[in-house]
């Protein structure tokens, strides 16, 4: 497998302003000297844009101690091909990190046409751009809810994905079947990459522990959903991080197969934990270290502020990764216990909230 050496390297990083893509801008300007980063983000008000502004002045206040390295923000649109055409006619970027997207399965039920903006015509317009300025490594989030409803746990990158069972999980698989035909006609090497529940300080207030937290915090009743018998492979924010790094250095080979025509140069892996939690002892070490980081008062109450109800349309039961793949091509496996993540999430959500 080829390595790309990152520095000098121009890097465009879709979503940066989002929780992965926040973490990746981070994480690529404290282990690199020089390096030019082009963070791309909508900043729209689909969640709270404080937290994102907020992630955005990390960046800024990182940046401006790593003289050496380069970091321009654009604000735009996916969706808007004439500004996406622009910034690679601009800057040339060697890697395309796309992780700008409409996330979440609940709100797509609910709001569909965001989701093909972003998700679909988003992502074609990226592979366009990428089609017309050759890139040395396209990587793009795909979404552990291609698995649908898939009973064969844990979910294999060789699992069949034709049954989703929602938009935004239609949306994901539709993005991997763009990148392979582009991949295939134009030799685009591209990876594409299942995340699995990612948690973590700054993450997604609508995110289930965000939202649960919130909640205690206010007195109110969180629901648990199918009674408490969820099992979902949360996977701390900077393993997912760690994965992307090792991956967007690592693009799969060209070569030509024996007909004399391109093999695409394309792979999928799932990013999780390989080990799922159940719902109900998540919320239980949740509830524990919100009481520990002072959110919650000692004397807490949970068992009174929460209510067992059934599931909800468009979710699975079980999610759970295989990583076999991901461990055996670039050697990494997520380590971070859930405890210790939930603890990142409470200290930082105490400071943040000035609790």
């Amino acid at each position: 497998m080829q390595k790309i050496n990152l520095t000098n390297k121009t890097i465009l990083i879709t979503g940066s302003a989002g929780f992965i893509g926040s973490n990746l801008v981070k994480e690529l300007l404290k282990t690199n000297e020089k390096i030019n980063i082009i963070g791309f983000d909508s900043v729209n008000d689909y969640y709270d844009v404080s937290i994102k502004e907020y992630r955005l002045k990390e960046i800024e206040k990182l940046a401006e101690s790593k003289p050496d390295c380069k970091y321009t923000f654009i604000k735009g649109n996916l969706a808007d091909k004439v500004l996406i055409e622009k910034i690679f006619t601009e800057y040339k970027p060697d890697i395309v990190v796309n992780l700008a997207a409409k996330a979440g399965v609940r709100y797509s039920i609910t709001n569909p046409d965001a989701y093909i903006e972003s998700n679909i015509v988003g992502f074609y317009n990226i592979l366009e751009a990428c089609r017309n300025h050759p890139v040395e490594h396209l990587v793009y989030a795909s979404s552990s809810s291609v698995y649908g409803g898939n009973k064969k746990v844990p979910f294999s990158t060789d699992d069949k994905v034709d049954n989703p069972v929602s938009l935004y999980a239609a949306t994901k698989k539709s993005d991997e079947l763009l990148a392979h035909a582009y991949s295939k006609l134009y030799n685009i090497p591209s990876t594409g990459l299942r995340f699995f529940t990612v948690y973590g300080p700054a993450g997604r207030p609508d995110m289930a522990y965000f939202g649960f937290t919130n909640k205690l915090v206010k007195g109110e009743t969180i629901k648990i959903f199918n009674y408490g018998n969820c099992k979902r492979d949360f996977t701390y924010v900077d393993d997912i991080v760690e994965g992307v790094k090792r991956v967007m250095m690592s693009p799969p080979e060209k070569k030509n197969g024996e007909d004399g025509l391109p093999i695409p140069p394309y792979k999928i892996y799932n990013i999780g934990n390989n080990n799922p939690e159940n719902l109900l002892d998540f919320v239980q070490i949740l509830s524990e270290e919100l009481v520990r980081a002072g959110v919650l008062p000692q004397d807490y109450d949970f068992d009174a502020h929460k209510e067992l109800v059934p599931m909800q349309p468009g979710d699975v039961p079980v999610t759970y990764a295989d990583t076999s793949a991901l461990e055996a091509d670039f050697g990494f496996k997520p380590s971070t216990s859930l405890r210790e993540g939930l603890r990142k999430f409470a200290e930082w959500y105490k400071e943040f909230y000035q609790i």
